[in-house]
């Protein structure tokens, strides 16, 4: 058998490291060498399958070592053959120990995928309501914020203070909210870190209701964002971890879909309190989100915690359990297990006597860790720097300066709402067909298109004949964005940054992004009201719609596919150096150029991932 080519994760030259491929019959089998026995730099060839290799043997001893040492050997059959289905899951259905029932049960985690059991679908929805959580916190201000900045509420005189106050909840998520998923992470696990989050969020919702100063409002925003920050790092890992590969990704965006329909609930509330009086009403919209984050409190510790977080901390058994409990059949939560705790041992042995900060440092000096980080820095920059919190924030007062009564704005505004949620359900079904990359490379494009559309469409004057126009131009280019947002760069960047990180940084990494994203969160939401008076909204929203052609650039030169991959096969994906994977990517660019403007044909361009036979067939990832 030839031997497979492995880029080399430690360089970005053009040099491949040889490694040995496996046969189950007559060949003979090499093992690989003990990871302490390898440099590091070489580390990355053995996580591609830290059970590749392995004599069959060696591999049911190992198997045997495991279930006794961790109280398992009532399962020990039922593990063997978990492992040898994590050797080589391409030809599991074709090992003769495997009974029918277990192949036909194998074969449905592709035929049938969302053939899951019940709790896997509760957790889900709990992380649903959590996201809902997330939305709602950020738009109920939307309303609000066009009340109390009457000079008779909270006396918000200038831009700096408007802006600060609407964005503090993103000033404390980016300095501190995002930096403390680690810790939490690490003393309470998941489930625990979202219950605190969330009991944060209702105390700081109470708290903003009942505020009688900007500066107090402040504060208490910023309290928000303590809430925030560790809530929409933790809470995507947590799906993550405990949803199969092939469902993975519908099953996290769940997040960013349900996030929108947090924003939706956030623009009704504004609608559903705007008739009351000025002083009652933005503090009702305001402490209105104080009922979710208590409903799921009381749901969290219901569902199952995340069995890789039980893995890392030793917990094997309550993993087993969690694992049979979240996959339909004991065979698959048997493999799951065993080829995760595989990884996590590896990765100890890695990163033994490391810290927070030593973790932090490796997401830019390991070459693997530091393509994830650059790749999801990327998707989460541009998920603000599209613009489209600039609607989210301050869409009622963007309406009613082309033209809306304040009612009116807040309607429409309630309109952005409806389609952010509406528009991001096609994604739960495309984003692990489609993918990650296309959905964004086919959406950048429109959301510049209508960002242009919507700034351009304040030069139509605003008189008596013209202001009808200009009110339905800037509406229309508005409800257009959040139609192209909602399933592109709204659901991706959680996904990704989510399943981007190796398990072992993958907190500190799931930090950082979230880090990123909610620090430029700020600077959107301080910086808009300056930008309007400097450039006016034509500027303001071309500014936006330019980032937009830069992000298709970055997206299409540095983020790889991710689609239906488990979270261990990803480790090969960020193993290919960055200018490779960026020099086919031109190639594939042009490709498509030719072939769909110029109307050419030119011959097929060849796999970017040469024998890697297991990602292309599993995550279908060959590129046409």
């Amino acid at each position: 058998m030839k031997e497979e080519e492995i880029a080399d994760p430690t360089t970005e030259k053009d040099e491949r490291v040889e490694t040995p491929t496996y046969a189950h019959s007559e060949e003979k089998i090499e093992v690989l060498p003990d990871v302490e026995d390898r440099s590091r730099g070489h580390l990355n060839a053995v996580f591609e399958n830290p059970l590749a290799g392995i004599p069959r043997e060696q591999l049911f001893k190992d198997v045997a070592e495991f279930c006794h040492k961790y109280d398992l050997m009532d399962h020990v059959e039922t593990f063997k053959k978990g492992a040898l289905i994590s050797q080589d899951p391409a030809k599991a259905t074709s090992l003769p120990e495997l009974t029918d029932d277990e192949r036909v049960a194998l074969e449905r985690e592709h035929t049938h995928k969302w053939s899951q059991p019940w709790q896997l679908y509760f957790l889900a929805s709990m992380c649903s309501l959590a996201a809902a959580v997330q939305g709602m916190d950020e738009t109920v201000n939307n309303g609000a914020q066009a009340i109390y900045m009457k000079p008779d509420q909270l006396n918000i005189t200038t831009a700096n203070i408007q802006g600060l106050v609407v964005g503090a909840p993103y000033l404390a998520c980016a300095i501190l909210g995002c930096w403390l998923t680690e810790p939490l992470n690490r003393y309470f696990a998941r489930r625990g870190t979202i219950f605190i989050s969330c009991f944060i969020a209702a105390v700081a919702s109470v708290w903003e209701g009942v505020c009688n100063t900007w500066v107090n409002l402040f504060i208490a925003r910023f309290v928000l964002g303590l809430g925030i920050g560790s809530k929409s790092s933790t809470v995507p890992v947590y799906a993550a971890e405990c949803s199969p590969a092939p469902i993975r990704g519908a099953l996290v965006m769940m997040w960013q879909m349900w996030t929108a329909f947090g924003i939706m609930l956030g623009n009704i509330m504004g609608v559903a309190f705007m008739s009351l009086s000025p002083d009652l009403s933005w503090r009702l919209m305001l402490g209105s989100t104080v009922v979710l984050p208590l409903i799921v409190c009381a749901q969290v510790y219901i569902c199952p915690e995340s069995p890789r977080w039980l893995i890392q901390h030793g917990k094997i058994e309550k993993a087993y359990t969690n694992f049979r409990i979240l996959r339909p059949t004991d065979i698959q939560a048997a493999r799951d297990l065993y080829y995760a705790h595989a990884g996590v041992e590896l990765e100890r042995k890695i990163n033994k006597g490391k810290n927070f900060f030593t973790m932090f440092v490796e997401l830019f000096t390991v070459p693997r860790n530091r393509r994830a980080t650059w790749a999801s820095w990327i998707v989460m920059f541009m998920q603000q720097f599209c613009g489209v919190n600039v609607i989210a924030y301050y869409s009622t007062s963007i309406f009613t300066e082309a033209g809306y009564s304040l009612t009116s704005g807040l309607l429409a505004s309630m309109g952005t709402g409806i389609l952010n949620w509406v528009f991001a359900l096609p994604a739960f079904f495309t984003i692990d067909t489609w993918g990650r990359r296309n959905l964004l490379l086919f959406t950048f494009p429109f959301l510049a298109i209508f960002l242009l559309w919507s700034g351009f469409s304040f030069w139509i004057e605003a008189d008596n004949n013209s202001s009808k126009a200009r009110v339905a131009m800037v509406t229309t280019g508005m409800y257009l964005f959040e139609v192209f947002y909602s399933p592109g760069e709204g659901p991706v960047p959680f996904t990704y940054s989510a399943e981007a990180f190796p398990l072992h940084v993958r907190e500190v990494g799931m930090s950082w992004a979230t880090a990123t994203t909610w620090c430029f969160n700020f600077i959107l939401s301080f910086t808009w009201p300056h930008l309007v008076q400097a450039f006016k909204p034509q500027g303001a929203f071309g500014w936006y719609a330019a980032w937009c052609v830069i992000g298709w650039f970055l997206v299409l030169l540095f983020v790889p596919e991710t689609k239906a991959l488990t979270l261990e096969e990803l480790d090969q994906v960020f193993s290919v150096p960055t200018r490779k994977h960026a020099s086919y990517q031109m190639k594939n660019a042009w490709w498509h150029f030719r072939v769909w403007v110029l109307r050419q044909d030119p011959p097929p361009l060849p796999p970017f991932y040469q024998n890697a036979e297991r990602l292309a067939e599993v995550g279908n990832f060959a590129l046409e």
